[in-house]
């Protein structure tokens, strides 16, 4: 699913990712920890298209998604593309407020152009999926942190991407509400075949995923 070979990434001359290499299969639910500063969410950044290496073509640098390559995408493919193959869950739900949870579910449809009836049918299957049907038409302000975040994951399958970045998807949640987000996580997984990229400072998460990789000074190392 995701083959990325020489990642580098310089901020002047602080060089934060140092040839990092990562290969994702299909389905898979993989794990990236490591201490803060380590590149984490910078490398979950590059591969998600919301940020670009440093010199690729200097390194060599080879990055794809389901073997279509977006190194050299203008910004007007690089958006189209994010929007047809990736799905993102960060830490806070970044819900817009003035909005119900299924008009939020809904933007990324907008964005692809998608036919309205499927685009309901589907978000409707998630929000049953998410165990959050009864709070369609909420806005986030009437939403548990829990619930918000669920909403946010159905934003993120919507269109049903071919892969989810999730960037500490569960650090603002207590326990409880983490621990259901968790198996959650594998639930959509065995259902849509669903492949998750998780950056956690969370153990509990890391040690249930198919493989935790380790980081360390920007490097993979485990």
């Amino acid at each position: 699913m995701i083959k990325a070979s020489n990642v580098h990434k310089f901020y002047g001359n602080l060089e934060v990712l140092k040839g990092v290499d990562i290969h994702i299969k299909t389905g898979e639910v993989v794990s990236i920890v490591g201490e803060s500063g380590a590149g984490k969410s910078t490398l979950l950044q590059i591969l998600g298209t919301l940020d670009q290496p440093t010199t690729a073509h200097k390194f060599g640098t080879e990055i794809s998604i389901a073997g279509e390559s977006f190194i050299n995408m203008n910004d007007r493919q690089l958006s189209r593309f994010r929007n047809q193959n990736i799905g993102f869950v960060f830490q806070f739900h970044q819900l817009l407020p003035e909005f119900t949870a299924l008009e939020n579910v809904l933007i990324p449809t907008k964005i692809a152009g998608a036919a309205e009836k499927e685009a309901l049918e589907k978000a409707h299957s998630l929000f049953e999926d998410l165990k959050i049907a009864q709070r369609l038409h909420h806005k986030p302000n009437q939403l548990s942190g829990g619930e918000a975040q669920r909403v946010a994951v159905a934003r993120a399958l919507i269109n049903s991407p071919k892969i989810i970045f999730a960037d500490e998807p569960t650090g603002n949640l207590d326990s409880r509400n983490a621990d259901d987000l968790h198996r959650l996580f594998f639930d959509l997984r065995d259902k849509y075949n669903q492949t998750f990229v998780i950056v956690t400072h969370n153990p509990n998460l890391a040690e249930i995923t198919d493989r935790k990789l380790v980081m360390k000074d920007g490097m993979i190392i485990e």
